[in-house]
């Protein structure tokens, strides 16, 4: 397994930045890359919320099938996706720092196919670098809307 952690202090108040990550229909204001969410669910937020996301990677569009499996209003959520022979488990954690609002988000990286466990460990500075992009991303959403 691949794990990589992110964290982040953000000058906006703990519910608005719980919503830039939990809920979904905020995901391509949130982040840029996200070009748009197609739900595949009754539910638009919460535990249970199942979508495909349309994220730009370089030049092409990739298609991702996530499911919120843990919703703690204002504290985490957790997005799970199994894509590419791999089980991709990424938890945002939401706490107070202060005046401003810290945001943690946690990937795990479980291959289940043979060449993902080979390559994913020699990614993990390419995931982090990503992971870090997107929570800039996420900042600068939140602070400009705080």
């Amino acid at each position: 397994m691949t794990t990589v952690a992110v964290s982040r202090e953000i000058a906006a108040p703990a519910d608005v930045v719980f919503r830039a990550v939990a809920e979904v229909e905020n995901l391509p204001k949130s982040n840029p890359d996200v070009v748009d969410v197609e739900f595949l669910s009754e539910s638009r937020t919460g535990l249970g919320t199942r979508f495909v996301e349309s994220r730009r990677m370089g030049k092409k569009l990739h298609k991702t099938e996530l499911e919120i499996t843990e919703h703690v209003e204002n504290q985490k959520v957790r997005m799970v996706a199994d894509s590419h022979g791999t089980v991709w488990d990424t938890l945002f954690t939401v706490s107070p720092a202060g005046e401003k609002t810290r945001l943690e988000i946690k990937m795990d990286a479980r291959p289940h196919k043979l060449l993902p466990k080979l390559l994913n460990p020699l990614f993990k500075g390419m995931f982090r670098k990503g992971m870090a992009k997107y929570i800039d991303q996420i900042a600068a959403y939140c602070e400009a809307a705080a």
